[in-house]
């Protein structure tokens, strides 16, 4: 279909104030963490990388930092196990509640983080006695177990279909095949589904706040409760543009992975 000069301008519009919506607070930011005025004003008086040292001399965003990564790959590894052995039962298998399995498994990123939030909240403290590191892991793993899941369902049923019958028909055992032709052909949307997993723990907010135990704290936990702090508000900045540009990198990575594997390149 082709779209009018008159069609293409308004989406043209649309779309670059989405994203001037999207990505001008997000600029403001990291432009800040780099404004010389303890005040903020606008437009920066100067720049300087002073609040950017405090930060990474700071030992309370030293410690979120670890945590924030160290939750994030035990998460991630949660989630390539249960979503890569769940997108296989899905994607190869006929059984009754097939569909309500997959809903089951999407259900929680569906659902809005502070209700998701609660109910983890309430199991962990009613049944396994309260909040630790653990429950963190475990509340993360829960939304991120989707991506990888989606990731991983789609190119199963897109690539490796009759190819592994066909191998088994050549004399191919099932350990062979899935040597030799799933796994090489799921392996770059594992690596994508593990790398969005990864960043959507490393950034996330809501549910680290009803999950983590006592004294456990991520980065995006130290950035609100030091935001309102007037001594804290410029390392909070650079911490913040710090998290935006870490956040981005697998994202972009998982995407331009994805987009590859799309286009024909290889698995």
């Amino acid at each position: 279909m082709t779209l009018s000069r008159t069609s293409r301008w308004i989406l043209g519009v649309a779309m670059a104030l989405g994203l001037a919506f999207v990505y001008v607070p997000l600029a403001i930011v990291v432009v800040n963490s780099f404004n010389t005025s303890r005040l903020f004003q606008w437009p920066p008086p100067g720049f300087t990388t002073e609040w950017w040292q405090a930060a990474f001399q700071n030992q309370g965003v030293r410690d979120a930092l670890v945590t924030s990564i160290f939750v994030a790959v035990l998460a991630t590894a949660i989630a390539l196990v249960l979503g890569t052995l769940t997108a296989m039962a899905v994607s190869r298998y006929q059984f009754w509640g097939r569909n309500t399995v997959s809903l089951l498994f999407v259900f929680p990123i569906a659902l809005p983080g502070i209700i998701t939030g609660i109910a983890l909240n309430n199991v962990f403290t009613s049944f396994l006695g309260g909040l630790t590191f653990l429950t963190l892991v475990i509340g993360h793993g829960t939304f991120c177990v989707v991506v990888v899941l989606n990731n991983t369902a789609a190119r199963l049923r897109r690539v490796v279909g009759n190819v592994e019958e066909a191998a088994m028909d050549l004399g191919a055992n099932r350990t062979q095949t899935f040597r030799d032709i799933t796994f090489p052909a799921m392996r770059s949307a594992l690596f994508a589904g593990g790398l969005l997993a990864f960043g959507l723990s490393f950034d996330e907010i809501i549910v680290t706040t009803f999950t983590a135990g006592p004294g456990t704290q991520t980065l995006p936990l130290w950035i609100f409760q030091n935001l309102f702090r007037p001594n804290s508000a410029p390392i909070v900045n650079a911490v913040a543009a710090f998290l935006v540009l870490v956040s981005i990198v697998p994202v972009y990575l998982a995407q331009r992975l994805s987009g590859d594997a799309t286009g024909g390149g290889r698995i």
